[in-house]
């Protein structure tokens, strides 16, 4: 069974062109799993794994309190790995398709207000070399709806100002188009005349550099954004991620389509771009609480 585990790797890496911190995790979880297969059920051959030793191996975990989302994420590593194991004709079936994902319980992501983005971007008060690269991947990020991690790891090819677009490397390296806002490019050409020659040190195509000259990390541009937020007076939490939730929730606020959303951030499954309804739904439903005048009780 180890021996198969390298073999999963080059086809995570070269069929389906995963990001490496996606590999990584898949490996890790992959690694426990056969360990446990191994030891627990004591089976060498991978077409002698039936859905009941997955169920075993999924028990097992559940009696460690894994939350149901972790086990989601494990068993959609085993199912590739089933499959990995049928297209290379190790086995004729992926036993692990017969068995359903844990419920898990839907949390709708929490979005800044239109007012409170306004109040982020307006936050910058000078025009000092970092202060102006700061602005310009925060007006970015919001702008062009971008995971951090495309972010920080954006390259002077794939920026387009003079048409307004991105051309976006994302999961599994497919790319994207994605338009950039007049605000975000009036910051992102201010970066770049004055500010990306000053922290310039050597040749490099990474867009946002640090003023060593490196490229910034998810951790630097996290704090970046946390440090704007108390300036703005923001008190609820903030994260790059909640930038991105607030852009999908706001153009589809402002009546854009579900499909255009799902382009725009990327996804893959429409029904991942659909938990945004969900978010206007309930916003819809508190302004019509607070406004309709037969929607509570008058108070005596």
């Amino acid at each position: 069974m180890k021996n198969f585990q390298n073999e999963y790797r080059y086809y995570l890496q070269g069929e389906l062109r995963l990001s490496f911190n996606t590999i990584k995790s898949y490996m890790s979880d992959i690694d426990r799993y056969i360990d446990f297969i191994m030891k627990y059920r004591n089976i060498e051959k991978p077409q002698d794994i039936s859905s009941n030793d997955i169920q075993s191996y999924l028990a097992s975990l559940k009696r460690k309190h894994i939350k149901p989302q972790s086990l989601a994420k494990i068993l959609t590593a085993i199912r590739s790995f089933h499959q990995f194991l049928v297209i290379e004709k190790y086995t004729t079936t992926n036993v692990a398709k017969m068995i359903d994902k844990p419920k898990l319980e839907k949390k709708l992501p929490t979005v800044l207000s239109i007012q409170e983005i306004e109040n982020l971007m307006n936050s910058f008060e000078n025009n000092t070399p970092l202060l102006v690269r700061n602005k310009a991947m925060i007006e970015l990020a919001y702008s062009s709806g971008l995971r951090v991690s495309e972010l920080v790891q954006l390259k002077l090819q794939e920026i387009h100002l003079d048409l307004g677009f991105l051309k976006i490397k994302g999961k599994g390296n497919k790319e994207r188009i994605v338009p950039i806002g007049e605000m975000a490019i009036d910051s992102l050409k201010l970066y770049f005349d004055q500010v990306r020659p000053i922290f310039l040190k050597k040749s490099t195509d990474y867009v946002f550099l640090s003023k060593n000259g490196k490229m910034i990390t998810r951790g630097h541009f996290n704090k970046i954004l946390k440090e704007q937020a108390l300036k703005a007076n923001i008190s609820r939490k903030i994260s790059p991620h909640k930038l991105r939730h607030s852009f999908a929730s706001h153009l589809l606020e402002k009546g854009l389509d579900l499909r255009m959303i799902q382009e725009l951030l990327g996804h893959e499954d429409i029904a991942t771009t659909e938990i945004y309804t969900h978010v206007t739904n309930t916003k819809l439903t508190e302004v019509f609480l607070k406004s309709h005048p037969r929607s509570r009780k008058e108070e005596k």
